[in-house]
């Protein structure tokens, strides 16, 4: 399965385990997105076509760096070193699929960066899912998958095409699904979660971004040119 003349496609997930579900409840407070709703953690992989020609691939966890992202493409966190623990719990298997699904070019190794977050609504207090706005990320490819939504509406993924003012696509993703995306040709953004029943809830999501190695969104020359960049247009 590769991406569509769309440029995107929806997937199933395979069960997450218990204990990675649990992780999410040990994310702390994201200090430099989403005013105090989001809770984060962040690791690096060097993604390699697995030997043999059986298929498969191989992950090299990289040492754990900052985080920076170019201002062009966030507006709000970009331009900054933003300093994140690692993930703690292995996320491969889910990636995997991902790479599988987007049907990635074996001739050459990739680098991906993996987000683990959690947005928290309460009565009164949306929890903004996209404080940056409609935007690419700046890779290839993006995965973003949902693993659980917990007491709370909202939260519709919103997939707009090059300088259009309406989103050719929404949809809401329930746990267990993930949308990929082709990030070059499409933007997208996501509504707020909103809070349901008048209690506080949640939403537990994943997001992998998938670079050729050439041009990877890791070390010091990337981190000096994503330091650099003074574009804050993030469309």
């Amino acid at each position: 399965m590769s991406l569509g003349p769309s440029g995107f496609s929806l997937i199933d997930l395979p069960e997450a385990p218990a204990e990675l579900l649990a992780s999410y409840d040990d994310l702390p407070v994201d200090s430099y997105m989403g005013h105090g709703t989001r809770y984060k953690k962040f690791s690096q992989y060097r993604l390699s076509p697995a030997g043999g020609g059986g298929g498969g691939w191989d992950f090299a966890l990289l040492p754990h760096r900052d985080y920076t992202a170019f201002k062009r493409f966030n507006a709000v966190g970009g331009g900054m070193r933003r300093s994140y623990p690692p993930v703690a719990v292995d996320f491969t298997p889910l990636i995997a699929v991902g790479a599988d699904a987007l049907g990635l070019d074996r001739g050459e190794d990739w680098q991906i960066n993996l987000h683990q977050n959690r947005t928290r609504a309460e009565p009164g207090r949306p929890g903004p899912l996209t404080p940056e706005g409609v935007h690419h990320d700046g890779h290839e490819f993006v995965m973003i998958g949902v693993l659980r939504r917990e007491r709370v509406g909202g939260g519709e993924t919103r997939l707009w095409r090059p300088d259009a003012e309406q989103p050719f696509w929404t949809g809401t993703l329930q746990a267990g699904r993930a949308v990929l995306l082709d990030d070059k040709r499409l933007a997208h953004d996501v509504t707020d979660v909103v809070a349901a029943a008048g209690e506080p809830g949640h939403r537990d999501i994943f997001i992998v971004a998938f670079s050729r190695w050439s041009e990877k969104w890791y070390g010091a020359e990337h981190d000096a040119a994503a330091l650099a960049d003074a574009d804050t247009d993030a469309r």
